[in-house]
């Protein structure tokens, strides 16, 4: 069971202190909104440079370092445009500032050849990643793993199962089916060799360069399926123009056939992860339920009478 992070308040003058701390002369800081983790804005620094910046509340911890390394691993093995890192402390991110992005069809044409060639160039052994992650305020098991049904059961659906508010959403025998839906995943989910992945890659985690080239930022990172990225862009809210994304990478990389009935499954991981938040509002609980409902048992039929 995972120990959140305490939720930060809105307000950003905790942030400008720690810039402060760290050599950043901060004149204005425009707060950003949205996260769950952190304090977190765009700073404008004395002489009018800009840098984005994001600080926790609470102990220290190594959330920060963990989404450094992300970053310069998506970078450095798999060639993704991302931040550079500018400070990084177990209270502080900075981070090169980056820009809002372009929903036309050439930026998601550009994204999906920066993330097939992500996962077409760090196909690897082993599922998971050298250190656990964080996937919002809750801890992420990237343990090795040699199978990966075994590894996306245990590390990215069950793993949410004893989680207070996951306990609380779900009855006896949900929680049984999503234990037969992952003893089925060997007959859901085809083999295919784990690979790097962002981990968290929803539109909210896309933006631009300067000249209007797509970056990703706040990973998840491991070594896992590439669909599972896929599925999480998938079953988000996306622009209407993202489609182009998916036909673009289908003809990079390929992509095996029943590709679309198999991203529910693997959104199960968000779903979970978000009512485990607490931010079931929109009605992650129940799409986990339909999800599910295939695997509940059937009640049995009443005995008929004999004539």
């Amino acid at each position: 069971m995972s120990t959140p992070f305490q939720s930060p308040p809105g307000t950003p003058e905790i942030l400008v202190e720690r810039l402060r701390e760290a050599g950043y002369a901060a004149e204005a800081v425009e707060e950003a909104t949205g996260g769950v983790v952190a304090v977190a804005g765009l700073v404008t620094l004395e002489g009018g440079a800009q840098v984005f910046a994001k600080t926790i509340l609470g102990p220290d911890s190594d959330v920060f370092t963990v989404e450094s390394a992300g970053l310069a691993e998506l970078r450095s093995r798999g060639g993704v445009n991302t931040p550079d890192i500018l400070c990084v402390s177990p209270r502080l991110l900075v981070l090169e500032r980056m820009r809002p992005r372009r929903d036309e069809e050439h930026f998601w044409e550009q994204l999906a050849h920066m993330v097939a060639a992500l996962h077409m160039s760090t196909v690897t052994e082993r599922f998971g990643w050298h250190r656990d992650g964080w996937l919002g305020r809750m801890r992420q098991d990237n343990t090795w793993e040699t199978d990966g049904h075994a590894f996306f059961a245990e590390r990215r659906i069950l793993r949410w199962l004893p989680e207070p508010l996951v306990e609380a959403a779900f009855d006896r025998e949900e929680r049984r089916a999503l234990e037969r839906l992952c003893a089925s995943l060997p007959e859901l989910i085809p083999p295919q060799p784990p690979c790097l992945t962002h981990g968290d890659l929803w539109q909210e985690n896309i933006v631009a360069t300067g000249d209007g080239a797509p970056v990703l930022i706040d990973p998840a990172v491991s070594y896992t399926w590439p669909e599972a990225d896929l599925s999480m862009l998938w079953c988000s809210p996306r622009p209407a123009v993202a489609e182009r994304f998916f036909a673009v990478y289908r003809e990079i990389a390929g992509l095996q056939d029943g590709w679309e009935a198999r991203m529910p499954v693997l959104h199960l991981r968000e779903l979970l992860s978000t009512i485990a938040h607490g931010d079931d509002d929109w009605g992650a609980a129940e799409a986990v339920r339909e999800i599910a409902r295939p695997f509940r048992t059937r009640p049995a039929e009443p005995a008929r009478p004999e004539r």
